[in-house]
């Protein structure tokens, strides 16, 4: 998530500040709020409710079990210091078959922490909607960005769903990064 649009504003406004001031006194439009709709997955294995049509990207990373690909939906709404995401890998299938649930999601979290250089402030296990087994992490990372992050293990797969927000937005956004973490819906394969 970039926040290098806001730099330029608040350059401005130190340099300007006067003129600040007198924006200040004027009418201010409202901020547009994103409208939330009902995403579902290409393979149409989940769903979750996104404030917009996600940005669909595919990154391969190197990791102990070999080359996998990360497939990646984000939206970042405007005006707003948050971003939605829904993140998942397939497993190489000899190491799905050999790992439990529990390890794939502790290696996960651990490697969530490690490679954000981020601390853990929170962790629960938990289940999805139809019972596959989870974990829920909340870290913050050394520029203060909070993440929250439900993880989940289903049909050889590894599904992230996160919300990253600002410190200072993280507090008036915590209701609807709940609703948006509780909207997301693994559909079992048959």
């Amino acid at each position: 998530m970039t926040f290098k649009v806001l730099l330029p504003l608040i350059t401005a406004t130190v340099i300007y500040g006067g003129s600040a001031l007198v924006e200040a006194n004027q009418p201010q439009p409202p901020v547009v709020q994103p409208q939330w709709k009902i995403f579902t997955a290409p393979d149409k294995r989940f769903s979750v409710l996104m404030p917009g049509k996600p940005e669909r990207n595919i990154e391969t990373q190197k990791t102990y079990m070999g080359e996998i690909n990360l497939e990646i939906f984000v939206v970042e709404p405007p005006q707003q210091e948050v971003a939605y995401l829904v993140v998942y890998n397939d497993f190489p299938y000899n190491y799905g078959q050999m790992a439990t649930p529990q390890k794939i999601l502790n290696n996960a979290r651990d490697m969530a922490l490690k490679t954000t250089q981020s601390n853990l402030i929170s962790q629960r296990n938990i289940r999805s909607s139809n019972g596959h087994p989870g974990k829920e992490i909340e870290y913050v990372n050394a520029g203060g960005k909070i993440t929250r992050n439900r993880m989940f293990v289903a049909d050889g797969r590894l599904y992230q769903v996160m919300a990253i927000a600002s410190k200072k937005q993280h507090p008036t956004l915590a209701r609807t990064i709940t609703g948006y973490l509780n909207s997301f819906h693994l559909v079992l394969q048959k």
